[in-house]
C-alpha cells in the first residue's frame, strides 16, 4: 500500500500564515474517513466532515491526538506528527480511505489518501495501521 501525498484544504496556507494554525504549539489529531465521506480541498472544519469511520474495533471517534506538530530545517521546513498515529485492529477491523490531520476540535489542516490506487484500506484483526511521518512528512514548507 502506498499512501498518496497529503493535500491542503483552500484554506491551510492563509491560516498558516494568519497563525489560526500554531503548529508547534497546538493540539492536532489525526482521524480516520471511509470512501463515504466529503473530505476534500473544500472542507474547513472538522465537523463538516462525514463519513468518519465508527468507533470500535481498534478505532475512536476523533481519531488520536498527536500533540504539536514537530517542525524542522530553515530554508525549508519539513512539518512531522510528534508521535505517529496507529491504530490497532480488532474485531472485525478498520476500513478507511483517507486520513484527516485537524486541530483539536476545529479546523482541517490536510487529508491523504491511505492508498494512491485510490482503494480502501482494510486493516484486519490483530493488524496496525500507522502513518509514519517520521520518513514521510507530512508536508515541507519552502
Amino acid at each position: 500500500m502506498a499512501a498518496g501525498t497529503w493535500t491542503f484544504t483552500n484554506t491551510t496556507r492563509i491560516k498558516l500564515l494568519n497563525a489560526t494554525f500554531d503548529l508547534d504549539s497546538q493540539a492536532y489529531k489525526c482521524a480516520l474517513v471511509t470512501s463515504a465521506s466529503n473530505i476534500s480541498a473544500a472542507s474547513t472544519t472538522w465537523a463538516g466532515v462525514t463519513g468518519e469511520v465508527a468507533s470500535g474495533n481498534g478505532y475512536t471517534t476523533g481519531g488520536i491526538l498527536v500533540s504539536t506538530l514537530v517542525l524542522a530545517g530553515t530554508s525549508s521546513v519539513t512539518v512531522k506528527f510528534a508521535t505517529n498515529p496507529t491504530w490497532t485492529a480488532s474485531g472485525s477491523g478498520i476500513t478507511a480511505r483517507y486520513a484527516v490531520l485537524y486541530r483539536s476540535s476545529s479546523d482541517v489542516v490536510c487529508y491523504c489518501l491511505l492508498d494512491a490506487t485510490p482503494a480502501d484500506v482494510v486493516i484486519t484483526s490483530g493488524n496496525t495501521l500507522t502513518i509514519d511521518s517520521i520518513t514521510n512528512p507530512v508536508f515541507t514548507l519552502s
